[in-house]
This record gives C-alpha cells, sequence and structure tokens, in this order.
C-alpha cells in the first residue's frame, strides 16, 4: 500500500509542478521606460504600469527610470523593455538610423502602440541671467538635458535653426531635469531648456524658488527646424509662478512605442488597457489630458504593432 501512496504523492507533486510552471509560462512581464524622475515620462509610466499590473491576467509590470527617449529606443531594440516612452523626432531618426542622433543602425524592431500628448520645448532661466530671447543664451551657462536624450536632440535642432550651436554657449550641461534646476538655484547655471508636457514638476519647483524668465521660441525659428514634428504652440500665461504672458515656442508629439519581440495579444491588451483606464494617468499628471483615442495614430514615424491595430480597428480608429 505504501507504494501505491508513493506513486499518489509523486503524481500530486507532478501535477502541482505541471500546474506552477504553466502559470510561470502564462505570467507576462511588462517593463514600461520612462525618463528622470523630475520629468513627466516617469509618472506617467508608473501610472500606466499600476493599470497594466491590475487589468493584464498574469502580468507584473514595472517603471523603469531612464535617460528617455533614445536610451529608451535603444532598449526596445534589445528587448529590454515592453513599452517605452519617446519623442516623435526621437522616433523618426531611429527608424531611419541617425548616427548623429545616437543611432548608428535603423532600429528596425520596434512598432508603434500610441500618440501621446505633446512636448513644450521649453527655456526657463533664473531671471537675473539677464536672458529674454535666444540670442541673450550665447555666452550663458545652460544645461540641454542627458547627452543624447530626447531633449538634448531639441535642444541641438532650436539652437541650430537660431543660427546657433553649443559653442556659443559659455558652458554646456548635460543633466536631468531636476539637476538642472537645482544648479540654477545656486547659481551655478543660468537656464535650462527642458522639452517636456506643461506644467513639468521640475520647472514648476524652480519658479516657486527664483524669479524665472520662460524664453520664446519664436514661429520662424520653429520652421527652420525643418522637421514636421516640430510645430508652433504657446505655453500659456499661469503655466508657472511668475509667468504673467502667453510664451511662443515649439511642440513635439510623444508617442508610446513597443517592439516586434511583444506578442499580438499583450500589445493589444497594452493599447486597449490604456485608453480604458486614462482617468489613472489623469490623475498621475497634466499633460496625461491630451491623450486622445481619436489622436492615437497620428503621425506615427513606424509601423503600428499588429496587436494595436488590431485594438484601433475594433473600436473603428482604423478601417
Amino acid at each position: 500500500m505504501r507504494w501505491i501512496q508513493k506513486i499518489g504523492l509523486g503524481l500530486t507533486l507532478g501535477a502541482a509542478l505541471v500546474a506552477t510552471t504553466a502559470h510561470a509560462q502564462k505570467q507576462q512581464f511588462i517593463n514600461v521606460l520612462t525618463g528622470g524622475q523630475s520629468g513627466v515620462y516617469y509618472p506617467l509610466g508608473v501610472a500606466l504600469s499600476q493599470v497594466y499590473a491590475k487589468t493584464i491576467p498574469n502580468a507584473r509590470a514595472t517603471a523603469q527610470v531612464t535617460k528617455a527617449s533614445a536610451e529608451n529606443l535603444n532598449l526596445l531594440q534589445a528587448g529590454r523593455g515592453e513599452v517605452a516612452f519617446t519623442l516623435g523626432d526621437a522616433l523618426s531618426d531611429a527608424w531611419k538610423g541617425d548616427a548623429e542622433a545616437g543611432f548608428p543602425k535603423k532600429l528596425d524592431k520596434l512598432r508603434g502602440l500610441s500618440a501621446t500628448y505633446n512636448n513644450y520645448i521649453q527655456i526657463v532661466a533664473n531671471a537675473d541671467a539677464g536672458i529674454k530671447t535666444l540670442a541673450d543664451l550665447k555666452g550663458k551657462r545652460i544645461s540641454v538635458g542627458a547627452a543624447r536624450s530626447g531633449t538634448e536632440l531639441n535642444a541641438r535642432a532650436i539652437l541650430k535653426a537660431a543660427g546657433m550651436s553649443y559653442n556659443d554657449l559659455g558652458k554646456v550641461e548635460y543633466l536631468p531635469f531636476g539637476e538642472s534646476v537645482e544648479l540654477i538655484k545656486n547659481r551655478q547655471l543660468d537656464a535650462t531648456l527642458q522639452s517636456a508636457g506643461l506644467g513639468v514638476a521640475s520647472i514648476r519647483d524652480l519658479a516657486t524658488t527664483v524669479k524665472i524668465v520662460v524664453v520664446p521660441v519664436p514661429a520662424d525659428v520653429v520652421a527652420k527646424v525643418g522637421d514636421a514634428a516640430y510645430q508652433p504652440a504657446t505655453i500659456p500665461a499661469g503655466t508657472y509662478t511668475g509667468q504673467t504672458e502667453d510664451v511662443a515656442t515649439a511642440a513635439i508629439p510623444n508617442f508610446l512605442v513597443t517592439h516586434a519581440g511583444v506578442s499580438d495579444e499583450l500589445a493589444y491588451e497594452m493599447a486597449k488597457q490604456l485608453y480604458e483606464n486614462l482617468d489613472t494617468l489623469h490623475a498621475a499628471h497634466n499633460a496625461a489630458k491630451a491623450i486622445k483615442r481619436e489622436n492615437a495614430v497620428q503621425g506615427m514615424p513606424v509601423p503600428l504593432h499588429p496587436g494595436a491595430e488590431r485594438y484601433y480597428k475594433e473600436v473603428g480608429l482604423i478601417k
């Protein structure tokens, strides 16, 4: 009888092992690639990971701090993330394989998930630095974002369109938003260029500590960038403490991107749950209020993931 009991016990353990293995196989890891903690990508990425963990069966979702666009796209190409935030111009450069932008080879595994909200070029100076125009940046100390980040690529483009380069500046720092602000507070920097959603936490923090000037980027400079991703836009008065007037600037669309190795079913769920839980993203940051499903496929520089495409066909966005 004891050998029968042993066989029964063995069968039970075997069945449990099979069940455990099956469960592990079904578990889906979703790494959301974001940006620096003082930007907009990070709080939205955290909120998105919480949505996915709650709504996608067997999902283990996390949000990863990164240097944003360029790093995110290279990580996706390497399969080291399932979904990422990126600026549209960086995404276009990655798909083409623009070495100067940090993409020596075409990132051919990238697939679109959704357009999101616009980034705004926000050049903010300590009022004591005497900077009121782009030309006034000459000889000044400025942070242009992390090296090869989407923000830094934007900085190069805007300065070039204004007839300037980094050589015209007194000092260039390649720092995340939060660190840039701290150096301005300590008078070690004069200005910072930040490409982010309106009301970004870093600039809000700076504006409550020192008197700031939001430097305009005129429409003629935006046009000289020569990239359709850059459009004239306005930073509305009152966006930051002490900003009493509308300020002209450039806006660039942001996208959520995945890669070809992500299953159709997972990409479908990621697109669907994004739009069925937008209230969670709205609560995380005001910039998310510009995310609208009807704009999801507008201007996408890379092919849509088939899973996301299935969702948009299902809701009538794509015929």
